[in-house]
């Protein structure tokens, strides 16, 4: 049987459904296909339509996923989607109500909608199945998990009247114990102290990077008072005059002001991230241990939003409270979707065998050996090509001998980690490579840190590993290093002495297991430094152009794309008259005429979608810019090379895209 699973809402490329559509509503867009209950491809829409957490139907990443699984629409025998239809439908209602000039059309025909434009799928109404939010979530983590008993928990910021839920998961049923109301949600309690620290909406994780370098106790008791702990795992968040904002109120009330965006980071913010930290850890410990001791229940299946916050499932793996965790790779709402899919099979009629996730590589690849070596010849402008006898023997080499490397190989991840597919490697042992790294490529903060990669048979060498067993393969624990290796693995150990640890195998991913082996057999450590493969203006890259493009818009040395080894041509900026300009589906260039101190024009481009950023133009780039078709060169269009700076700096934000003629 094969199913197809969607998240995200019905926006379209160019537009929302309705103006002023907030970040956040039905987010994280993604599809999934899974054949008699396995998955086989998976992808999030972000990655294709290049709009970090997109909230816009996920058509590309459908297209995508049958493509990998070489099928078609008449193949599928249902679709899954991952919210219940009468939630999402007085979501829209809602939505209409504010918004009088949009059509008042509702879940079930828009999605038939995009179906039958874009892939002419007449898709019948027995075929579209709806699941409660926190039971699809449950099941991806649950069926991923391989454990035929566990107790499953998903806490996340909001399903349609919970934030919070308790199953247990035996003989593939899951049955639900308890829930935790939205008022309680520790996704938004996160999310309120992100704001608060002038971070938005899918910023957490930087929060959670930053609270190592405060104390927690600083502000425990400011903290605690939002909190309280009761009887039988239950707890009750504080009210707040302002709605579900309680910390900015509680922390306005002792003095302490939010830090606005682009401020220097103080103390008193790291003792904020430490003490929104630690509380969340507190109370999701207070909920486990209380199931765990009522259940017997040796063995965890955590999903939602708040699973990817590794600092607190590290927390949990040390606990003791269970011989087995597992966290999905994709816990957050694109998971659901995959949830929706194995829901929708289940109400056909089929039975699913659990089976432990191991991999995660199921995106759309970077195409035949011919596709890649004709892109890479049109690109011959700027790069150098090279087709090593052993790209990673050379890879590795080049890594120990100081190189930071871009490196894409096979399907793109599932989920927000890079794992080895998409993926920045350096060598992890100076300290300065985090801060390098951090400058040259991600162009954010200096004190985020980044992840170690290491086999199986040295990571006790490196790392303390639990007791507990954990599904090491996708970054979702982090753990100590061990303290004689710290200052050795100064690159990947975070302040207190933590990494967020990968553990790569030979059977889900042979050519990255034998890159970090090689570059152990050079250097005596069989660890690298692993992070996603992008900048701080986009999505992790998908396509051979964004990764050609990332390389060329960030100082990372060299670029490996399966086995061809690309490097910059001295003075290839030169060249930017020969390429051509591609407009992304939501760009837009405007001219304003200000007028209250005297008539002026100015003009910017920016990205129509909520949060899309804005820049000015000069006059003299705007004028090439809106003559561009996409098939012109810019030389041929008027670019001087007194503009190439300012072309160059807008590349690098991803207003648009360049491609060599």
């Amino acid at each position: 049987m094969l199913v197809l699973g969607l998240n995200g809402n019905f926006s379209g490329a160019d537009t929302d459904l309705v103006d002023g559509m907030m970040e956040y509503f039905f987010h994280d867009a993604a599809a999934c296909l899974i054949r008699d209950g396995e998955l086989i491809a998976a992808v999030e829409e972000e990655r294709l339509n290049r709009i970090k957490k997109t909230t816009k139907f996920p058509i590309n990443a459908i297209r995508a996923c049958l493509e990998r699984a070489n099928v078609t629409p008449a193949d599928i025998d249902a679709v899954g989607y991952y919210f219940p239809e009468e939630t999402i439908d007085q979501s829209l209602n809602f939505l209409y109500t504010v918004n009088s000039s949009a059509p008042t059309r509702y879940s079930r025909q828009l999605i038939k909608d995009w179906l039958k434009r874009e892939l002419d799928w007449d898709l019948p109404d027995d075929k579209l199945f709806y699941s409660p939010h926190h039971l699809a979530h449950a099941q991806s983590t649950f069926t991923r998990s391989g454990m035929s008993e566990a107790l499953v928990v998903v806490m996340d910021a909001a399903g349609e009247d919970s934030s919070g839920t308790v199953y247990r998961g035996d003989d593939r049923r899951l049955e639900s114990l308890a829930s935790y109301s939205i008022p309680n949600s520790l996704g938004r309690l996160y999310l309120t102290a992100t704001q608060q620290l002038g971070y938005g909406f899918g910023d957490e994780y930087k929060v959670m990077g930053l609270a190592p370098y405060g104390d927690p106790s600083a502000y425990r008791e400011i903290f605690k008072s939002i909190y309280t702990l009761q009887e039988k795992g239950n707890y009750e968040i504080a009210a707040s005059n302002l709605g579900l904002n309680v910390v900015g109120p509680t922390l306005f009330d002792h003095g302490i002001l939010p830090r606005r965006k682009g401020e220097e980071f103080t103390q008193q913010h790291m003792d904020i991230a430490a003490g929104i930290q630690e509380a969340v850890e507190t109370i999701v410990l207070h909920v486990l241990s209380y199931w765990a001791e009522l259940t017997g229940l040796r063995k965890l299946a955590f999903g939602g939003g708040v699973a990817h916050n590794s600092s607190l499932n590290g927390v949990v793996l040390r606990s003791g409270l269970f011989d087995e965790v597992f966290v999905h790779p994709a816990s957050h709402d694109s998971g659901a979707g995959e949830g929706a899919a194995l829901l929708a099979a289940q109400r056909l009629g089929a039975a699913h065998t659990p089976s432990r996730l191991r991999a995660a590589d199921f995106g759309p690849t970077l195409g035949t050996e011919k596709h890649i070596e004709s892109t890479l010849q049109a690109w011959s402008r700027w790069v150098d090509i090279e087709k090593p006898d052993d790209i990673v023997d050379r890879a590795a080499q080049l890594l120990a001998d100081g190189a930071v490397l871009g490196w894409a190989q096979g399907g793109s991840e599932f989920g927000p980690r890079a794992l080895g597919n998409r993926s920045i490697i350096a060598d992890p042992r100076p300290k300065t490579n985090q801060t390098r790294i951090n400058a040259m490529v991600k162009k954010r903060e200096s004190y985020r840190p980044f992840a170690p990669v290491t086999t199986l048979d040295a990571a006790d060498t490196y790392f303390e590993i639990p007791t507990t067993q954990g599904n090491h393969d996708f970054m979702s624990f982090v753990l100590n290093v061990r303290p004689e290796h710290r200052e050795h693995l100064g690159a990947v150990t975070h302040i207190d002495g933590t990494a967020r640890l990968q553990i790569i195998h030979p059977e889900t991913n042979p050519t990255f297991h034998r890159l970090v082996t090689q570059f152990g057999n050079l250097t005596g450590t069989p660890v690298l430094l692993n992070t996603s493969f992008n900048n701080n203006a986009e999505p992790i890259v998908q396509t051979l152009q964004d990764a050609l493009t990332c390389y060329l818009t960030t100082e990372l040395d060299h670029l490996i794309i399966e086995n061809h080894l690309i490097t910059r041509k001295p003075h290839w900026t030169h060249n930017l008259a020969h390429a051509t300009v591609g407009f992304r589906p939501t760009t837009r260039l405007a001219e304003h005429l200000r007028i209250a101190e005297g008539p002026s024009m100015t003009r910017e481009i920016f990205l129509d979608y909520a949060t899309g950023p804005r820049a000015s133009v000069s006059p003299e780039l705007f004028a090439v810019l809106e003559k561009a078709d996409g098939k012109t060169t810019l030389g041929e269009l008027g670019l001087t090379q007194d503009l190439h700076a300012e072309l160059y700096a807008l590349w690098q934000e991803r207003f648009f895209t360049l491609t060599p003629a």
